[in-house]
C-alpha cells in the first residue's frame, strides 16, 4: 500500500454514515433557495476573524483553544491528488475545507458532531479552517491527518449495460437519431430525481441519475444492494444511471459520488474513498437531516427517496404545544472506563417521568434524529407514558468501537455509574419502564445490556443491531448463543432491520442475524416484536422505527394499537 503514513485510519462515522450537524427539524425538507445576499454572507463567513496558524501534515496533529467566534486556518501539507483520512475533535467548533483563496469548499465536520472522521481528495493550495461557534464559550480542538493515500491511475471503468428504464430507452433512441439530452434534463429538473417508473405487481423501477459530460465514473452511496454500485453511462452522453426494482414501501437516504479517487491501498481503503466525493443529488430537493447548514454545500446531509407506500413518520416533524423540557447536558466521568462522555437528559414537561429511554449514539439522536421530540409527541398522543430521554455519547469513534460491542466493563459503567446518576436526577424507574436502545453497534449494546442487566433494563429496542458480531477467534452468532444459554429473564424485545442489509461476500448480514436472534428469543419464550422494511442501514428509517419500537414496548394498554406508521412488516 502506498501511503504517507501507516497509521490506522480514522473510523468514518457509523458504517460510513454518521455525519452530523445541528438538530434535525423534520424527516425531510425542501430547502428554500437562499437569497443572493444571504448566500454571499454564508460563503464569506469563513473569511472573517480567521488567523493563519501554519500548516498541518500527516501524523502531526494540531490542537489548541479558540475563543467564541474565532477561527484559524491550517495549510494542508499533503501532495495534490492524495486522499486524506483524518479526525477532528472540537465539540463547539466546525472544521471546513477552503480553497487557496479562502473560499468555502465543504464542511468536513459540523459543530456539535465531533469527534468524527473525514475524508477528501487534496487539491493545490487547500486549507483547513477551525471555527468556534459564535454563541458558545469557545472550544478546545484537535485536528489530525491520519493518512494520505496516493492515487492509482490504473483503475478501469465498467462496461455499460442497456437500461431497463423505458424513459432511458427512449432517450437512447433520441441520441441515436442525432438528438441531445437537453429536454431530458429539463424534464428531470422539473420532476426531480430519482426517476421512478411503475412496474407490474406494485413495484417501482427507481433510476438514480447524474449529469456529467466530463465525469469519468459515478457511484451510489446508500444503494439498495448494500454495495457502492457504479452508475453506467448512456452511450457517450452526459447521462449516468443505475436502476433498481424496489417495493412501493421503500425509503432510503443516499448520495452520489462522482470520480471517486482510486488509491493504491487495500480493498477497505478503496471502499472508504467514496467519502471523498459523496454528495447530495443535485436534482433532488428533499434532504435528510433537515438542518441549517444544508445550504452551505452539497456535502451536507443526504438526498431522500420515499416511494408512495413508505410508512409515514408523523412524530418527527415539529409540532406546536408538545415537547420535552430543555436538555440537561452533563459530562459524566467514568472510573471504570477511565474516560468521560457527555450525556443529555430530557424530562417530560407534563409531569414526572413514568418511563425512561436510554439511547446510545447521542450526537446522531440529537442532531439528525430528533429523539426527544419523537418521544414527546408519542406521549402527547397517548401512545406512551410521559418518558424521559437519556442520550449517551461515546468519547471517540475508537471508544465506540470498543464499548458498544459486548463489553463487561461498559456494562459495569451502565450499572454502577450511568444509572445511579440517572437515579440521582429523580429517575428511579423499574426495569419494565426502562428501555435501552440503539442502532447498529448501539442495538448490539442494547441487547447485551438486557442480557447482563435485566434488573436495570427490561425493554430492549434494537435498530439494525450488529448481531453478526463475535469476539476475535469465535464464530459468528455470539449474541444468539448467549441468549440461548442464559436463564430466561423478564425482558421484552423490539428488533428492526432493513431488507437491504442482507449478507454479502460470505459474511453474515444484519437482516439474517436479526431474524436468527428473534427465532432464538421466541424459542426461549421471550416476547419479541420483529419488523423488516424496504430500507438499509439508515437514520432516515430509524427515526420512524424508534417511534414504533417505543409504542410496542411502552404503550400503556395491554396491546399497542395498529398504526399506519408502524405496519407489521413492509409488503
Amino acid at each position: 500500500m502506498t501511503s504517507v503514513s501507516p497509521a490506522a485510519p480514522a473510523r468514518a462515522s457509523a458504517s460510513l454514515r454518521t455525519h452530523r450537524a445541528p438538530p434535525a427539524q423534520q424527516s425531510r425538507c425542501v430547502l428554500p433557495r437562499p437569497s443572493a445576499a444571504a448566500l454571499l454572507a454564508l460563503l464569506l463567513l469563513p473569511l472573517l476573524s480567521a488567523a493563519q496558524a501554519g500548516g498541518i501534515a500527516v501524523g502531526a496533529p494540531r490542537s489548541g483553544q479558540l475563543d467564541a467566534g474565532h477561527a484559524l486556518r491550517l495549510e494542508v501539507e499533503v501532495p495534490a491528488g492524495h486522499v486524506v483520512q483524518g479526525s477532528f475533535d472540537g465539540d463547539g467548533a466546525a472544521l471546513d475545507l477552503l480553497d487557496a483563496s479562502g473560499r468555502h469548499l465543504r464542511r468536513l465536520v459540523a459543530a456539535g458532531s465531533s469527534p468524527q472522521g473525514f475524508t477528501w481528495q487534496v487539491r493545490p493550495g487547500q486549507q483547513l479552517q477551525v471555527r468556534a461557534a459564535a454563541d458558545g464559550p469557545g472550544s478546545d480542538y484537535r485536528v489530525q491527518l491520519d493518512r494520505a493515500l496516493a492515487p492509482d491511475r490504473s483503475a478501469a471503468g465498467a462496461a455499460a449495460p442497456l437500461p431497463d428504464s423505458p424513459r432511458l430507452r427512449a432517450l437512447a433512441r433520441t441520441l441515436r437519431d442525432g438528438g441531445d439530452t437537453e429536454a431530458f434534463w429539463r424534464e428531470r429538473a422539473a420532476q426531480g430525481t430519482p426517476l421512478t417508473e411503475p412496474l407490474e405487481g406494485g413495484d417501482w423501477l427507481v433510476t438514480f441519475l447524474w449529469r456529467g459530460a466530463g465525469t469519468r465514473s459515478v457511484r451510489l452511496f446508500g444503494s439498495p444492494s448494500g454495495n457502492h454500485d457504479p452508475l453506467a453511462r448512456l452511450g457517450d452522453s452526459d447521462v449516468w444511471w443505475a436502476s433498481f426494482r424496489m417495493p412501493d414501501s421503500a425509503r432510503l437516504s443516499y448520495r452520489l459520488a462522482p470520480d471517486v479517487p482510486q488509491v493504491a491501498g487495500s480493498a477497505l481503503d478503496q471502499r472508504r474513498m467514496i467519502l471523498a466525493t459523496a454528495q447530495r443529488d443535485p436534482l433532488n430537493p428533499r434532504v435528510f437531516p433537515a438542518r441549517a447548514d444544508a445550504a452551505l454545500d452539497v456535502f451536507q446531509g443526504f438526498s431522500v427517496l420515499e416511494l408512495p407506500g413508505a410508512p409515514p413518520q408523523p412524530w418527527s416533524a415539529p409540532r406546536a404545544g408538545a415537547g420535552l423540557g430543555p436538555a440537561q447536558r452533563h459530562m459524566l466521568a467514568s472510573r471504570i472506563l477511565g474516560n468521560q462522555r457527555p450525556v443529555w437528559l430530557y424530562r417530560p414537561v407534563q409531569g414526572p417521568a413514568r418511563a425512561l429511554l436510554v439511547l446510545f449514539d447521542a450526537h446522531a439522536y440529537r442532531e439528525d434524529v430528533p429523539a426527544a421530540r419523537i418521544v414527546a409527541h408519542l406521549a402527547a398522543d397517548g401512545l406512551i407514558p410521559p418518558t424521559a430521554v437519556l442520550l449517551v455519547a461515546n468519547p471517540s469513534p475508537a471508544a465506540r468501537a470498543a464499548e458498544l460491542p459486548p463489553n463487561p466493563r461498559f456494562a459495569r459503567f451502565l450499572d454502577e455509574e450511568l444509572m445511579p446518576w440517572a437515579q440521582a436526577q429523580g429517575l428511579a424507574l423499574p426495569p419494565e419502564a426502562t428501555v435501552i436502545a440503539g442502532s447498529s453497534y448501539g442495538g448490539l449494546a442494547a441487547a447485551y445490556a438486557g442480557l447482563v442487566l435485566p434488573q436495570r433494563f427490561g425493554r430492549v429496542l434494537s435498530l439494525s443491531g450488529s448481531f453478526w458480531w463475535a469476539p476475535p477467534g469465535e464464530t459468528p452468532g455470539w449474541m444468539m448463543r448467549a441468549w440461548s444459554r442464559a436463564p430466561v429473564r423478564p425482558v421484552r424485545f423490539y428488533l428492526d432491520a432493513g431488507r437491504y442489509e442482507r449478507a454479502r461476500g460470505g459474511l453474515d448480514g444484519i437482516l439474517e442475524t436479526n431474524r436468527h436472534l428473534a427465532d432464538v428469543l421466541r424459542a426461549r419464550g421471550y416476547p419479541v416484536v420483529q419488523r423488516e422494511h424496504a430500507t438499509g442501514h439508515d437514520y432516515l428509517h430509524w427515526q420512524g422505527a424508534l417511534a414504533c419500537g417505543l409504542v410496542a414496548l411502552l404503550h400503556p394498554g395491554t396491546q399497542a394499537p395498529p398504526l399506519a406508521a408502524c405496519p407489521d412488516t413492509d409488503p
